[in-house]
């Protein structure tokens, strides 16, 4: 796939911790479900990992790239990682995920249909009554104004 340029629809922040023996099979399972979408893989957020995912996940990157890893120098636990992930992410939507493939990467795109089928309703709405959705019914990636 082509490395994508400018701010891409989507990305996938993942934090690991010691997940070594799972970031490879994420990888490929991440791949196989956002086929032909633009959506950079990362970042991946290594929560200070003292096993050899860090090393994977250099792997992965130079193979790969749409994979972000940033790395925290120590493990600040699970929030703080989404947090530096977020603050990394590009994407106009961010999906989060984990490394341990608890979530099921062929959700996203169910998850990003269900999200067009309500941002096309919401839009159909506001052009039906001459309003502007308000910011609880938009998606973050929507401008109100």
């Amino acid at each position: 796939m082509v490395k994508v340029v400018g701010l891409p629809d989507l990305s996938v922040v993942i934090p690991v911790y010691n997940e070594a023996d799972n970031v490879l099979e994420l990888h490929r399972e991440l791949g196989l479900a956002l086929e032909g979408l633009s959506a950079p893989r990362g970042p991946v957020r290594d929560d200070g990992s003292t096993d050899a995912t860090p090393q994977r996940l250099v792997e992965i990157e130079g193979r790969d790239p749409r994979v972000r890893v940033l790395r925290l120098r120590r493990n600040f636990g699970q929030t703080a990682a989404f947090s530096a992930g977020f603050d990394h992410a590009r994407g106009r939507v961010v999906v989060t995920s984990d490394g341990d493939l608890q979530n099921d990467p062929a959700d996203i795109p169910r998850l990003l249909a269900k999200l067009d089928e309500v941002t096309t309703w919401s839009a159909a709405g506001a052009a039906a009554t001459g309003r502007t959705p308000s910011p609880a019914a938009c998606p973050p990636a929507w401008p109100t104004a």
